[in-house]
């Protein structure tokens, strides 16, 4: 079974930074596009940012370009989003999905990110 598990989110004070992963099982993060998506409070689905199947390709959105990096760990399976430089607009409920692009083939149970002082 498919299946994704984000960590790593919490409270963190306006330039701040956080790490997020993406524990996958029952496939290889290697074997297809992953992306993070997110859902601040009251707006839609927003694709941060994705990595394609040969990480030949990645994709930022503008409002994140310079302070996010994605990353992959083959070897643990894992996805990565490290944000720096947050700001209270990155607030959000942050998914892992599996896929470039909506629909995703799968999606995670997503982890609060609260920008805050």
């Amino acid at each position: 079974e498919v299946q994704l598990v984000e960590s790593g989110g919490g409270l963190v004070q306006p330039g701040g930074s956080l790490r997020l992963s993406c524990a996958a099982s029952g496939f290889t993060v290697d074997e297809d596009a992953m992306s993070w998506v997110r859902q601040a409070p009251g707006k839609g689905l927003e694709r941060v940012s994705t990595i394609t199947l040969n990480g030949g390709s990645i994709y930022y959105a503008e409002s994140v370009k310079g302070r996010f990096t994605i990353s992959r760990d083959n070897a643990k399976n894992t996805l990565y989003l490290q944000m720096n430089s947050l700001k209270s607009e990155d607030t959000a409920v942050y998914y892992c999905a599996k896929g470039g692009r909506a629909p995703y083939d799968r999606v995670g149970q997503g982890t609060q990110v609260t920008v805050s002082s």
